[in-house]
Formats: structure tokens, sequence, C-alpha cells
């Protein structure tokens, strides 16, 4: 009989891994808290909206090892289209002035010298590390599957990204544009309002537009609900299982190896391995109930910055709104959203470039911005009903600020808040895609065994900073060939 391999959490990790375990011949369960699959990676219907909440561009949609797994896991077919837009995010300041951030780093390079062409020999330096940046390439095989040959191989083409990870690795962004010199004040108040006032780490600002230079973080059309929809086809079609609205109590440990789990209902699953791709803190504080930590594991949920939680204001608007430009940034700081102070400002997405996201001849429009756990976690009902009225009323204004005499045409508001995050995925503190990315933990990573705990294994997001859906489906791979090599059989993808 085939042994078993049972997946906490059914987000893009937890598909991942189950499509690759059914793939390699394994016994394969997901057990999913929520009534679909997705976790992070989802959507909603409102009244023939679509409101997405995740995907903005996806890294790997033309090439490179998170392309082939987009492949192979069914994200990416030959029914799906791809589309790269031209221009990355529109900016504005507190004054109301634009700024336009390009896709493509030389016509962004020259955009920057004619806004500040006393900075030309700073924007150059800026706009080498990003094309220098644009050579990194993800590793196929996890680390404990790596030979000092993989690292050789790929010394020659990496040789200008070590370079610029040595030099900047260790500075925030902040850093980085002091380190720059920049003279023109508003290039200045840009970049610094951007990005200066958090511990961001300066290579991942850097690292930022390699992608898109490539024409490879392009957006998959239909968003997240069918990229979730069409890794659970794969899934099904390979034999693996989902079970849905079940949630894992405990890691059932016997001697030291995970035997399987114990669920909230009270009921046992048995399985050969255990795989947790569910929020990092609730599987190793509360389901292994800290047993199996290591000092790097204690110090990042100890010290690791989280992401701030997002509040999106999902908008259905009875109008056709076109813009050439998918998302717009406004800056300004002096805002209230609701109790919350905007201290990085707000975003305004224009799905019009989807048509699957809203009716013909109408238009879906999501305003997100960051809000402190610390404002939601303690709310009452009461409270947590007016909230969400106050912030309806002041996003709306924002939007008709954007859209002047967009107010009469909207038909649909829905707000999601922390609150939601946390009922549907169980993560941390709303923290959406876990550590934030700073230059103290930027290049580094947690092991996904754990110390002392045979057949168990971690996937996705938590275990290096920066998150998100690339990740989380490769270590979700990962996963099973280190399950394959343990079991002295070859793994296999391309079923």
């Amino acid at each position: 009989m085939s042994k078993k391999v049972l997946i906490i959490g059914g987000g893009i990790a937890g598909l991942s891994a189950g499509i690759y375990a059914a793939m390699n011949g394994f016994e394969t369960e997901i057990i999913e808290m929520h009534s679909v699959a997705g976790g992070q990676c989802t959507a909603w219907d409102r009244k023939g909206y679509r409101f997405d909440y995740c995907l903005h561009w996806l890294i790997g949609t033309a090439k490179g090892a998170f392309h082939e797994i987009w492949k192979e896991t069914n994200v990416i077919n030959n029914e799906t289209e791809i589309i790269d837009h031209e221009i990355h995010s529109r900016i504005l300041d507190e004054e109301g002035n634009e700024f336009i951030i390009y896709s493509n780093i030389d016509r962004w390079e020259k955009y920057l010298v004619e806004l500040a062409p006393e900075d030309k020999a700073s924007i150059q330096r800026m706009c080498t590390d990003m094309r220098k940046s644009a050579l990194l390439e993800p590793f196929a095989l996890p680390p404990e599957l790596r030979s000092p040959l993989d690292y050789i191989r790929i010394l020659p083409q990496m040789l200008p990204v070590f370079n610029v990870i040595r030099k900047f690795g260790k500075l925030s962004c902040n850093e980085y544009f002091e380190k720059l010199k920049f003279k023109n004040k508003r290039l200045k108040s840009v970049f610094f309002s951007l990005y200066g006032n958090r511990n961001f780490s300066a290579l991942a600002f850097i690292f930022m537009l390699g992608w898109f230079n490539q024409k490879n973080a392009g957006y998959i059309k239909g968003g997240s609900y069918p990229m979730a929809q069409r890794m659970v086809e794969k899934l099904n079609k390979l034999g693996g299982v989902i079970s849905y609205k079940k949630k894992v109590e405990k890691v059932i440990v016997e001697n030291s190896v995970a035997k399987g789990v114990l669920l909230t209902d009270g009921t046992t699953i048995d399985a050969d391995y255990v795989i947790g791709t569910a929020d990092g803190y609730t599987t190793i504080f509360k389901m292994l109930d800290a047993k199996y930590m290591s000092q790097e594991i204690d110090f990042a949920y100890k010290n690791w910055e989280l992401f701030t939680p997002i509040v999106q204001v999902s908008f259905g608007v009875n109008k056709a709104i076109p813009s050439i430009c998918p998302i717009v940034i406004n800056m300004s700081k002096d805002k209230m959203m609701g109790n919350t102070k905007l201290e990085n400002g707000y975003s305004i997405m224009n799905y019009s470039f989807d048509p699957t996201l809203a009716p013909e001849g109408k238009t879906t429009i999501v305003l997100r911005f960051d809000s402190p756990w610390k404002l939601w976690e303690s709310m009452d009902e009461q409270e947590y009903k007016a909230e969400k009225l106050q912030i309806q009323k002041d996003a709306t204004a924002c939007l008709e600020k954007e859209y002047p005499g967009i107010t009469e045409f909207i038909e649909v508001i829905d707000v999601a808040t922390p609150k939601t995050d946390v009922e549907y995925t169980g993560v941390k503190d709303g923290a959406y895609e876990g550590f934030m990315p700073t230059k103290d933990n930027l290049m580094k990573s947690l092991k996904m065994q754990l110390p002392g705990l045979k057949n168990f294994y971690m996937a996705g997001q938590w275990l290096s900073p920066g998150g998100g859906l690339p990740p989380s489906a490769q270590t979700g791979k990962w996963a099973v060939q280190l399950i394959c090599k343990k079991e002295k059989q070859q793994f296999v993808s391309d079923k």
C-alpha cells in the first residue's frame, strides 16, 4: 500500500505539496479549515462582482524555476492569459504630484532622469543595480538536496547579483537612498515616503523591478480564485483529496515521529508523513506545543517584524472606468480611515484590465490600506460594525477624490478587515505575508524540518521573510522532494 501524506492547510503551499505528493504515488489528503481552498490566494463574489484579495502579479509567469512549478501545478496552462502592465504603479504625493514607476527599467530610468537631471548619476547607479538583480534565479532543489556543483554552476551568471547582495544586503531602504545622495526634493520625497519610514530591506526594493523588466511577473487573467481552483482540479485529477471545514488541533507525535493529526472535533487521522503549511506560529507553538524548537525559530518569532495587516474596501461600480495604470498609491499621511491613521497612505487598484471580475460595462475597484492588528484584536461586535461603517464612508470619499462623480454609480461595497483574514485563514495577527523583509532577515530562512521531529515538514510563506505565492508553492514541492529522498524513490513532476 502507498504511504499517506497528510497536509495541514489548503493554501497555495498546501495545494502544491498535495499535487506533488499525489503525483509521486502517495495517498494524499489536505485538511482545510475554510470551505474553499487557496488560503490568502482568494476572492469572493458580491452581486456579480468578484473582489480579489491577493493577486496583483505573479513572479514566474514567463520562465525559471517558479514558472516550472506554475506549469506543473496547472496554475499556468495553454488557456491561461498573462497580462504584463507597462506601468507598475502611479504614486501621488501629499501635494497631489504624480510619480510613475514603469515596469521597464530603461523606460523608468529615462523618466527619472527627465524628472531629476541633477541626480542622473545616482539614478543610473540605482537602475544598474536593478538590472543586475534581474539575473537572480531561484534554486530548483531544496538546500538539503543541492550539491556543491549546483552552486558552482550558477556562479558565473550570478556574480553581478552577489556583488549587489554584498554591497546592500545589510542596508534598509532609508540607508540605501541616503547612500545614493539624491538631490531632487521630489525624488527624495517619493522614495522616502514609500519605503523610508519602515525597516524595509534595500535588496527587496532593488529586486522589485527585476522580474517585471523581464516580463516575468505578469498578472494572471481571472485572478486568485481561478488560480487556486486550477490547482484543486490538478490535485483531484491525480487522486488527492481535500477535507474542508476541518481544523487541526494537534499534530500527533509518537517517539519523536509525526503520526497524524487530531482535529478540533476529536477525530484523529493517521499518516506516514505530515506537512504543515498553515500559519507558522500556530503550527509550531500550538499544534506542536513549542516542543520542537531551534534557536533560529525562537529568535524569528520573537524578533522578526510581521507584515502590518490590511483593510480591503471593494467597490462594485455600475460604470466602465478604464485605467492605464493598475495601481495608484496615494501617500496622504494626515488622513484617517476609520480609527486608522494612514502612516503609509492607501492604494487603489482598478481591475478594468480584467473583464472577468465585473459584469460587462461595470468595474471592480479595490482600496487597501495598512491597519495595525492592535486596533482590531480587542474590538467587540458593536465597535467592529461601527468601524466598518466609518471605513466604508472614508474609503468612498477617497475613491470620489480619485474618480470625481463615481459615488452615484457605486452599487456594492464590501469591507474585509484583519479580523476577516484571521477568521478564514488563521494567520497570526493578520500578517498576510508573514515576516516583513528587513535588512536583518531578508537573506535568512527557517528550516523545513524541526529539530527532534521526524516525518514532519514545514512549508509555506512563514519560512522566508517576504512570503508570497512563489516561495509557498516552491516549499510545498520541496517538502515532497525531501519525502521522496527519505523513501529512496525518484521524484517526478510531470504527470
